[in-house]
């Protein structure tokens, strides 16, 4: 169903919640559930791609508490300590160290014995289609879903191949159509921005401020050997991955990387330009699942906001999350105008509007939520 009119204040509560792929920007996930149960909405359906499959999964499970107080104190190493590289061609880390605090929190739960129906999203690399999750083991839907292509090792289940949903649908509306919901909120953790938006900009505090226990990342910290060391280990997987993409000697690879610094320039490396293109992938995918099945309430995160890898700040992405819920409810309830007609209410990067692809996004999406009515 459609928004109801901005000047009225909504009464449905049950909410269809679909929680988008985006790495470490999904934290964002955990303050949009906080804000929609402080203002009394029951999620009566989640639907859910990479890390928002994570998120919505333990959320269902019962055990979000346990999982927020766990990633507030991860600080830059902690990450690192649970990255495990392998020397396997299929992926530089497994993830059985993340997954493994996942079994300490949710166990062997079954996802049809969830108290919330639940679907997560994987792709088939065989069959090259999607792969929907709705029974079975939730532990290993979560595994298969955050797979990230020649990243984290792939989840062989018979003659499938499994990997990251996000390959085919970051934004997975579809599973929640049919839910028996008064509205359909939809968080995209890999939104376009008209210009690059930081984490500093959208919150309405300093991020520093909505995360002191955080340490920053500091010049002793990049250049020490614990650092050199992992990432040393991590190019070497990625190098050997990588080796059948017909790049130059390592020493020639190294030489470039100083040009590009020299010249004030990013150093690409090779894992670099994978997470890089499949964030940009993906935030193209989404756009098109969210103009074929509009959703009632769009929450945007800006892929620009971090990296996607960067699960050290999940203080200040959780308040990010609330604080776009909010801008977004507001609206939503008729708290405030949303400005948009009568396309569905959306916070997040769009509001900027200050160039003409968001102008042109806006009237892209009103077309499309014309068409479903």
């Amino acid at each position: 169903m459609g928004p109801q009119p901005s000047n009225s204040l909504y009464q449905g509560k049950r909410v269809a919640l679909v929680l988008g792929s985006g790495g470490a920007r999904g934290y964002a996930h955990i303050g949009v559930i906080d804000e929609l149960e402080a203002r009394g909405y029951e999620i009566v359906a989640i639907s859910g791609c990479s890390m928002g499959a994570l998120i919505g999964g333990i959320y269902a499970a019962g055990k979000l508490q346990g999982y927020r107080d766990w990633v507030r104190r991860l600080d830059y190493f902690d990450v690192l300590r649970l990255v495990d590289v392998t020397w396997s061609p299929m992926g530089a880390m497994r993830g059985s160290k993340v997954m493994s605090k996942l079994e300490t929190l949710i166990g062997d739960t079954r996802i049809e014995d969830l108290a919330i129906p639940f679907t997560t999203v994987a792709t088939d690399l065989n069959r090259q289609r999607e792969v929907w999750f709705q029974s079975g083991s939730l532990l290993d839907a979560i595994r298969a879903s955050i797979a990230v292509p020649g990243v984290i090792t792939p989840v062989h289940r018979g003659d499938q191949v499994l990997v990251d949903g996000g390959l085919l649908n970051p934004l997975p509306i579809t599973p929640t159509v049919s839910a028996y919901a008064d509205f359909v909120l939809a968080v995209n953790a890999t939104a376009h921005s008209p210009r690059p938006i930081t984490l500093e900009e959208l919150l309405p505090v300093p991020a520093e401020e909505a995360n002191p226990d955080t340490p920053a990342i500091t010049n002793e910290i990049a250049n020490s050997p614990q650092l050199t060391g992992w990432m040393d280990d991590v190019k070497a997987a990625a190098r050997r991955m990588l080796d059948g993409f017909g790049s130059g000697s390592n020493d020639e690879d190294d030489t470039d990387d100083i040009d590009e610094r020299s010249r004030g320039k990013r150093a690409w490396g090779r894992l670099d330009m994978i997470l890089a293109s499949f964030d940009i992938t993906q935030a193209s995918l989404a756009k098109y699942k969210i103009a074929g099945y509009p959703p009632d309430v769009l929450i945007e995160v800006p892929k620009t906001v971090c990296g996607a890898y960067e699960f050290h700040r999940a203080e200040s992405l959780i308040a990010l999350g609330r604080h776009l819920a909010v801008e977004a409810l507001d609206r939503f309830e008729g708290r405030a105008p949303s400005g948009w007609g009568d396309r569905a209410v959306t916070a997040g990067p769009g509001d900027v509007n200050a160039e003409g692809n968001a102008e042109s996004d806006t009237r892209s999406d009103a077309k499309a939520q014309g068409k479903r009515r």
